[in-house]
């Protein structure tokens, strides 16, 4: 079985968003709880600017590569839009 790796940009987000639902779901459990305040501006003040700048590039990527990217790391074909 063949593995596909993220690229850095995709690994770089695809970390923030689970970093980001867990901390989300934390706020929900415990609002107050000020061990998960202090990671969530930690991610702001440290990383929110390189993840900003990782997406910005994904998204920049024209549909048939996102759709080409997206078979390869789901490890089957996606049909073109349209059909």
């Amino acid at each position: 079985m063949t593995t596909t790796r993220l690229d850095a940009d995709e690994e770089r987000v695809t970390r923030a968003q689970r970093l980001l639902i867990h901390l989300g779901a934390a706020l929900v459990h415990r609002p107050f709880d000020t061990d998960t305040h202090d990671r969530l501006r930690a991610f702001l003040d440290q990383d929110a600017s390189q993840v900003l700048a990782s997406l910005r590039v994904l998204q920049q990527r024209p549909e048939a590569q996102l759709r080409k990217r997206i078979a390869e790391l789901a490890g089957h074909h996606i049909l073109p839009t349209g059909r």
